[in-house]
């Protein structure tokens, strides 16, 4: 039920449910009654927004609500290659909730799926504005991840090949909020550059910013 309305953005009858039971802030919640998986509510939010249900801004206003009564940031805890509320905002575009995540003290070290941060899922998806936000949080800019070995950096430029037309210019974004933030190049560049050619006139700005970087 709980889904149902997140996803159809009932911010009201949420804010009711919650005020008449607290507890309900922090219970697993499954996408339907046929669902057997079950996640975190601020996890869930972060659903509606990737599946279209709901804009990032109404997810904003009912992620408020659930941590207005107690739900936890960081939801049931942490587990090896499992995604924090903060992760999924990250991995599923839902940049304005991650915001408010991380400004609602949000852990962010613990790597999620694929040994991936928050960090590492925003430069992929190309979440610029919350790469900014988790660098200047502390974020950790040369943590590797489990799968790969790669950096936030390195998941950036993955990103800006493989995550789609439509994010090649956050990417890059991201990639120079990462650079400026001093995040290490020598993998990147050079001979070990992996996923930048500089054949397509798309990735000059980028193959220059690391050639110069490192």
């Amino acid at each position: 039920m709980i889904y149902q309305l997140i996803e159809n953005g009932r911010v009201d009858e949420i804010a009711d449910i919650l005020a008449d039971d607290p507890n309900c802030a922090n219970e697993p919640v499954a996408l339907s009654q046929d669902e057997t998986a079950t996640a975190h509510p601020l996890h869930r939010v972060c659903d509606a927004v990737f599946e279209g249900k709901i804009t990032d801004e109404k997810a904003v206003e009912i992620a408020r609500i659930f941590l207005e009564h107690g739900a936890r940031v960081d939801g049931n805890g942490f587990e090896e290659n499992k995604d924090t509320p903060l992760i999924a905002a990250a991995s599923l575009h839902a940049e304005k909730v991650g915001i408010l995540y991380v400004e609602s003290g949000a852990e962010l070290s613990h790597g999620g799926c694929r040994g991936g941060t928050a960090l590492h899922w925003a430069a992929w998806t190309g979440c610029a504005k919350l790469v900014k936000s988790l660098i200047d949080a502390g974020a950790p800019l040369e943590k590797r991840c489990a799968d790969f070995n790669m950096t936030p950096l390195g998941w950036a430029l993955h990103g800006r090949k493989y995550g789609g037309d439509g994010n090649l210019q956050p990417q890059t974004t991201c990639a120079k909020h990462l650079i400026g933030a001093g995040a290490k190049t020598e993998d990147y560049s050079g001979e070990n550059l992996k996923f930048l050619s500089p054949d397509d006139a798309a990735d000059k700005e980028l193959i220059e910013l690391l050639g110069n970087a490192g």
